[in-house]
């Protein structure tokens, strides 16, 4: 939007924060933008997907458990998700063989107990964690292995998420079930074409009041 420079007398024209930013909030570091400090390759985040916790945002990676590069499951969060502090992605590292009589790991502990090491065909294996675009994700929430949720769903704090969560559906409880469905199956099938998340920061910018207020018919006609 336009605002003024008093230095010269001009008009500016903002297009909301840097993505590439991890900080965008000045004087609050809590609230990153968490593409810019992951390290692990198999964690790919999208533009303006932010992670808020006071305790050091930049712990993300902390809570992306069980996540060994061996197994190369990836976990793959789209872009303008908001990730609340202590949500926890448990990833497939964390599965023990189960089609014998103990679920018990011996392997791991060695000194002749590696000889039953399992395959990895053996184990349970549940694919990547995908997150869609504009998810918010509540406080202290688990997602489990696989687990893949739509675009604009909303996960309620402490949940635990198995499976798939449809396009903007509200979850919450353990296990997860549908609260109820965001909007209807024309205005969720209109706004999945549309794909707002996809356009270039400026147009989101000239969009913004149509986004923030549901106005679909102006979203529709959006340039």
């Amino acid at each position: 939007m336009p605002i003024p420079n008093h230095t010269n007398k001009h008009w500016i024209i903002m297009y909301g924060p840097n993505p590439d930013n991890p900080y965008p909030m000045e004087g609050f570091p809590q609230v990153c933008y968490i593409k810019n400090i992951i390290k692990n390759p198999n964690i790919i985040i999208g533009d303006y997907t932010y992670y808020d916790d006071p305790d050091g945002a930049e712990k993300f990676e902390q809570n992306v458990l069980y996540h060994y590069p061996f197994i190369g499951d990836k976990l793959i969060i789209g872009k303008y998700c908001a990730i609340a502090r202590g949500v926890k992605f448990i990833m497939n590292g964390a599965n023990h063989k189960m089609s014998g009589f103990s679920a018990y790991p011996f392997s791991i502990f060695r000194n002749g107990w590696e000889t039953v090491l399992p395959q990895l065909g053996e184990l349970p294996y549940k694919g990547d964690t995908v997150i869609g675009n504009d998810v918010w994700i509540g406080y202290d929430a688990t997602i489990m292995p696989g687990a893949h949720i739509g675009d604009g769903a909303i996960i309620a704090a402490k949940s635990l998420v198995v499976g798939r969560v449809k396009p903007y559906t509200i979850m919450g409880g353990n296990p997860a079930t549908v609260l109820m469905q965001r909007f209807s199956d024309d205005t969720i099938r209109d706004l999945r074409r549309i794909a707002w998340w996809d356009w270039d920061r400026e147009k989101v910018s000239r969009n913004l009041r149509a986004i923030v207020d549901g106005n679909l018919d102006n979203l529709r006609q959006a340039k």
